[in-house]
Formats: structure tokens, C-alpha cells, sequence
């Protein structure tokens, strides 16, 4: 199937339902579920409830608790959910490939009898996921090991991701899981502090629960967080390492910061058109400036914002808290309020502030 991760990045990945990721399983704890999963593919599979209490025969590793899917065959999974809380599902056959090729997904078990304070407004499910998509190709490549180029919520990066929409005093829940193949992902929100309320183990007693404004959830691991949403603005929501809110990242480029070009640039277009040494003050113009990068490649930094470029990509997206909303669709950029944002300091405020330049 063809998955778009953003305008102008898509790749032929491997799912479920004819989605990568695969859909959201939604239960009640105590509910008798089976599903059917007919393998398409033209290899082996199975499927793996990551952290769901099951017979070990329902487990899904291939060669122990069964044999493989062939291709074109139909398996049956069922189980009755002895727990609530945020898992995951993925293939456990060839696991390498085929979780690399996109084949996981999200389950939400909800409680059967709610304890207090469970209920909120917004329940967001996101899956972090890391890739490898060399620029100018349009398959993931299963066998990198390190150099993951495309970091993912959802299967999208950013400029692709999807904001998540509240109404100002909305309670918020948020699931994160992480199946990455080699990383940890530091998921920071600014303008609020969260509780982490559980994990792929089960709900935190509250007297367990503590307050963060970034929570590491670990490859193979689920974490829920809840806040209020009690501030209006367009508020970032991101992994905190770095390369991770890059896009299609190279990392065999010289390093040139600080670097003193001179007439290298007019010497070495003689040779090269249009040669331009660039990088020596950063990245962050360098989405700017228009150049070309190879078909189905996405510049490095992310896309535009509503007062310059937001150069961030990757595993980014946006909390949009709004007063007064009737749905719950995209409201656009936030309108900050007269004297609410940081803007060029006026001469009669440096010399107020007895700051002399």
C-alpha cells in the first residue's frame, strides 16, 4: 500500500485493513473478541497483542505458540480482555522486516466499571515509529540499523502529522506507543505539565502518578499522560532528541560551521553549476531557499507557519487549544493576543530596562 508520511514523502509500506499503521483495536475489559487475519503478503506472517493477557497459543510468536500464516491463508486469534489500558500489535514473524515495513498498531482497552477521575474530553492514540527512506526511493529499507531518517506520529511527519484539536478546559489523555526498531522517544509538550497516569502494565495509582512536561517512552512500551488543556495557543508537542524532528537527515555531511567559504564558491562553479557551500551558520534557512531534493523527498526542516518557517520536521505536531469550539475539525493558526507575543524590542524598552546595546 502506499502510505503518505507528507506532501511530497510517500513509500510503499505493509499493513493492516489497507492502512500503515494498521487501525485502532477498541475494546471493553471483560469483552470476547476474535480476529481473523488473512495474510496478502507474499511471505509468512503472524500477529503479536503486545502486553494483552491471552492462552499462550494466542500469543502470536511464529514457530512457538504457532506456525506461520502462509500467504493466502486465514488464522483465527481469540481471547476474552482480562485488563484495560493502551497496547500494541505487530507482526512476530521475520520481525525486522516486516515491523519496519509498517506492520504494527495501536489497541485501547477501556475499563468495565471507570474509576473515578478516568473519564475525559479528548483520548488521543499516537505511535511513534522510525524509518529509513533513502531520498529518491520509495520503499523503507528493513535493514538499517541506526540511521532513521523519517520519525513518525502515526505514520506522518511533520508537516504531515494531524494537530490534535481541545477546547479550552478540556481534559486530555494522550497514548504513546513506541515500536522504533533501535530508539527511545523524550515526547515533550509545551505549555502544560502532564500526569503519566500508566503504562502498557496497567493504570498508576494516583499516589503514583507524577507530574512531567516530557515522558520517555521506551521502544516496545506504552505511556498515557493527562493534563488540562486550560491555556489557549498553538502549543508544540515533540520528541526532544534532536534528529528526530529532522526529515531525511544526511549524516556523511562535512561539517562546515563557522567556516569561512571566501571565493570557494565562484572557484568550485566553474566544475559545479551552482555549487554553494552551505551549513555554515546552521540549517534552518536552508528550507527557504527553494532548492530541488530528488523526487518523493521532503526538505530536511519542516513547513510553514503562521509568522515564519517552523523548522522542525519529523516527530512534531501541534496541541491546538481553542475558547468557545463547536467542533473539533482544524481551527487554523492561533491569533495571539495584543501584547501576548514576543516580537522586536522597541528603543524605549531597552532604555526602560536600562539595557544598552
Amino acid at each position: 500500500m502506499d502510505n503518505s508520511f507528507a506532501p511530497g514523502l510517500s513509500a510503499k509500506c505493509w499493513g493492516y485493513n489497507g492502512v500503515c499503521h494498521g487501525p485502532t483495536i477498541e475494546a471493553v475489559e471483560g469483552d470476547h473478541v476474535r480476529v481473523y487475519v488473512t495474510n496478502k503478503l507474499g511471505a509468512p506472517t503472524t500477529v503479536h497483542w503486545h502486553g494483552i493477557y491471552l492462552p499462550a497459543g494466542m500469543d502470536g510468536i511464529g514457530g512457538l505458540n504457532q506456525r506461520a500464516i502462509a500467504p493466502g491463508e486465514t488464522f483465527m486469534y481469540e481471547w476474552t480482555f482480562r485488563q484495560h489500558g493502551t497496547f500494541m500489535y505487530h507482526s512476530h514473524h521475520d520481525e525486522m522486516t516486516q515491523m519496519a515495513m509498517g506492520m504494527t498498531g495501536m489497541i485501547v482497552v477501556h475499563p468495565r466499571n471507570p474509576p473515578k477521575g478516568y473519564a475525559v474530553d479528548r483520548d488521543f492514540v499516537i505511535m511513534l515509529s522510525e524509518w529509513k527512506i533513502v531520498p529518491g526511493t520509495s520503499r523503507p529499507d528493513p535493514n538499517e540499523m541506526s540511521d532513521f531518517n523519517i520519525l513518525t506520529m502515526n505514520a506522518k511527519a511533520f508537516p504531515g502529522t494531524v494537530p490534535l484539536v481541545c477546547k479550552t478546559g478540556d481534559r486530555v489523555r494522550i497514548r504513546l506507543g513506541n515500536l522504533s526498531a533501535m530508539d527511545h522517544h523524550p515526547i515533550h509538550l509545551h505549555g502544560f505539565h502532564f500526569k503519566i497516569t500508566a503504562t502498557d502494565g496497567g493504570r498508576l495509582p494516583a499516589s503514583a502518578q507524577w507530574p512531567e512536561t516530557t515522558v520517555l517512552v521506551p521502544t516496545g512500551s506504552t505511556r498515557d499522560v493527562e493534563f488540562i488543556a486550560d491555556e489557549p495557543g498553538d502549543w508544540a508537542m515533540h520528541c526532544h532528541m534532536t534528529h528526530h524532528v529532522m526529515n531525511q537527515m544526511g549524516h556523511e555531511i562535512p561539517n562546515t560551521m563557522g567556516v569561512e567559504a571566501g571565493s570557494v564558491d565562484a572557484r568550485a562553479g566553474h566544475l559545479l553549476p551552482g555549487y554553494m557551500t552551505m551549513g555554515q551558520q546552521g540549517m534552518g534557512e536552508m528550507a527557504l531557499m527553494g532548492m530541488k531534493v530528488p523526487d518523493n523527498s521532503i526538505p530536511m526542516v519542516g513547513g510553514k507557519g503562521p509568522h515564519d518557517y517552523i523548522t522542525m520536521g519529523g516527530m512534531f505536531t501541534i496541541v491546538k487549544v481553542r475558547d468557545g469550539l463547536t467542533s473539533y475539525d482544524d481551527p487554523g493558526w492561533y491569533d495571539n493576543p495584543p501584547g501576548t507575543q514576543a516580537d522586536v524590542a522597541r528603543p524605549e524598552d531597552l532604555a526602560r530596562d536600562g539595557i544598552k546595546l
